[in-house]
């Protein structure tokens, strides 16, 4: 196993959509897939949900990770995890991340599986009865990369 470069951890926050989000909820870890979006602008990850159990723990503790990889094997493989920062998103700044989000997606979706979804619901299950949906990101505080090839 070899570590990655910055720049090769970075390709591979930039060119997929479902990671697994680490956090803390009264002592306990949790992980969990979630669609998510790196901006390279700032360097930090773009994702949303309803509020419930994750939201809450994020809330309370905002020390994060997400973990991220390309698997061709069992002996191929290059993994990716993100130490950061939980940040709420609010207003018309939560609009403009939340439509960063997903045409962000929608690209990456049309690079690498060829399709063009036209609406969020088509890449994401998020369903919202009524409600607002919580938009955050992950202020990256450190990147961590390996890979492994035989």
């Amino acid at each position: 196993m070899t570590d990655l470069t910055s720049n090769e951890s970075i390709r591979i926050l930039k060119n997929n959509y479902i990671g697994h989000l680490g956090y803390i909820s009264q002592s306990e870890p949790y992980v969990i897939p979630i669609t998510y979006y790196y901006n390279p602008s700032d360097n930090t990850i773009i994702s949303y949900s309803e509020e419930g159990h994750k939201i809450n723990a994020m809330r309370k503790n905002g020390s994060v990770s997400l973990q991220v990889e390309e698997i061709v094997s069992n002996s191929n493989w290059q993994s990716v995890l993100v130490h950061g920062t939980y940040e709420e998103i609010k207003g018309s700044n939560a609009k403009h991340l939340l439509h960063l989000f997903a045409e962000g997606v929608k690209n990456i979706l049309n690079v690498k599986e060829h399709k063009h979804p036209e609406f969020i619901s088509e890449f994401s299950s998020k369903t919202y009865s009524g409600g607002v949906p919580v938009v955050y990101r992950i202020k990256i505080r450190h990147i961590k990369g390996k890979r492994k090839e035989t």
